[in-house]
């Protein structure tokens, strides 16, 4: 027997005494799909519940409540122009719905079930090795729990420590490095060092490599984005514009889907200015935790960006103060925000609201009005945190009436148009090149796929439709544990 055939035997020997059914790439798209005793199943089990059967909870249309939802519309919300300061229409996607109040289940999923049902992770004898800045290695320990799979996070030991309470709940293994945010180098030394021990037992899923993270994306988010469109959409208005933080450049997979939907939008991806890789080859540290930087991902079609934009830290952190602290939400009520939106500004985290300044900053940039509508999306909520508000509180004192109002003027009414660069061609070829340091030098990449990934036009198409040919394996896989058929006919 082929060792990849054992391989899988075992898989599907650990998935039947674990009554694990694998989801579709399109199930998640289009929960009408999964089958009806699945959702009947649901009734019956939480949101976070560590529940094989919430891997069908891996999707944008989840009922927002914490215990026994089902379905329904995608979580999305509208940004007034009372807070934007601009005529543009502003949707965010929400991810709080997500187990683990993340939509980095999605970004964990492609990469974990690819190398599941190929043969290519035992969970019976192998770790899932997740390197993360943050929600990647969440989103991974929860899947492989649920996909009865061990697992390894590995993460900057600067963040938040609701994190690192949540791995141990989940009995990940846990690897703190030194730094912050944008310290990715020291993630992969540390993968490296691990690996390398147990070359045996370790299977890394390096969300900046893995293309089954912009797939989801590609097959799941995008399409979100296009039914808000077109359930929102008035008379004249347009999908003109979607800006993204870079981070592992999962998110931007959605971009590839939505430029052949509507080939005329602008595509930014932004970044920390504390840390300008894109727009300068520039490093340093910063507090906008999920977007790790000092490299381009390998999975990052940068010939399909239109504009980069950084973002500063301090803005984001003044943010989340002015939309979570009590005297910040009074104040916003005051402004003529409507309470019902003040009340949900807590769904947006900290790389959320630098999502929000960043699509604010596109709007300006290209004069966008009435009959404009971009896209954003808030990968987490501040449920996650919270020890972030009580350090701000801290280190600056109580939030006053006053601050809220700087806040208010500085953060949100009179966001500039700096920091940002429309790309010329050799702009976005310098920023793609820039992978050659990290990917071949250091990663094992080679020049040919480098090139392939610039020169050759099917490149990128021929990756993101995949996830048709593995929802085909799915189905296989699934037939052979036998346990749907059951389900079904039970």
């Amino acid at each position: 027997m082929l060792a990849s055939q054992k391989v899988l035997k075992n898989t599907i020997q650990r998935c039947k005494e674990r009554d694990i059914i694998v989801p579709t790439y399109e199930q998640m798209r289009n929960p009408d799909k999964i089958p009806g005793k699945i959702k009947e199943e649901l009734k019956n089990i939480g949101l976070w519940d560590l529940h094989p059967r919430n891997l069908f909870r891996i999707s944008w249309k989840n009922e927002p409540v914490k215990f026994g939802g089902r379905y329904g519309g995608v979580n999305y919300l509208e940004l007034p122009k009372e807070l934007t300061g601009v005529n543009a229409r502003i949707f965010v996607l929400v991810g709080k719905f997500f187990p683990t109040g993340s939509h980095k289940v999605g970004a964990t999923f492609g990469p974990l079930v690819e190398k599941l049902i190929s043969g290519e992770l035992d969970p019976t004898t192998q770790k899932a090795l997740w390197p993360s800045t943050g929600n990647y290695c969440r989103g991974g320990a929860y899947d492989a729990h649920l996909l009865a799979c061990p697992s390894i996070a590995v993460l900057p030991e600067g963040m938040s420590k609701e994190r690192f309470e949540w791995l141990k709940k989940v009995g990940s293994e846990i690897y703190g490095t030194p730094g912050c945010e944008s310290n990715v180098k020291e993630v992969y030394d540390k993968t490296k060092e691990l690996k390398e021990a147990r070359p045996d037992e370790i299977v890394v899923l390096n969300q900046f490599s893995e293309f089954g993270n912009p797939i989801w994306h590609y097959a799941v988010t995008g399409p979100a984005m296009e039914e808000v469109f077109n359930k929102e959409k008035k008379e004249n208005q347009k999908f003109r514009a979607l800006f993204l933080t870079q981070g592992s450049a999962g998110t931007l997979g959605c971009a590839d889907y939505l430029r052949e939907v509507y080939p005329t939008m602008k595509v930014c991806a932004g970044e920390a200015m504390q840390c300008p890789t894109l727009l300068y080859n520039g490093y340093g540290g910063h507090r906008i935790e999920g977007i790790g930087d000092k490299h381009v991902p390998w999975v990052h079609n940068i010939r399909n960006m239109d504009m980069v934009a950084d973002i500063d830290d301090e803005a984001c952190m003044r943010m989340i103060r002015l939309f979570n602290e009590p005297e910040g939400r009074k104040y916003l009520k005051k402004m003529g925000i409507n309470p019902d939106i003040v009340e949900k500004l807590n769904l947006f985290g900290i790389s959320s609201a630098a999502n929000i300044i960043g699509t604010i900053k596109m709007a300006k940039y290209y004069e966008m009005n009435e009959d404009d509508v971009l896209f954003t999306i808030a990968t987490d909520s501040m449920e996650l945190y919270g020890s972030r508000i009580q350090e701000l509180r801290d280190e600056f004192g109580e939030y006053t009436e006053i601050e809220a109002a700087k806040d208010f003027e500085t953060c949100l009414m009179n966001i500039g148009v700096d920091w940002m660069l429309e790309l010329s061609y050799w702009d976005k070829k310098r920023m793609h090149n820039l992978k050659y340091f990290t990917w071949i030098e250091q990663q094992g990449k080679t020049v040919e796929e480098l090139d392939r990934q610039w020169y050759d036009d099917n490149y990128w198409s021929e990756k993101f439709n995949s996830y048709k040919e593995w929802d085909k394996h799915i189905d296989e896989f699934n037939e052979q544990t036998g346990l749907l058929k059951q389900l079904v006919n039970a």
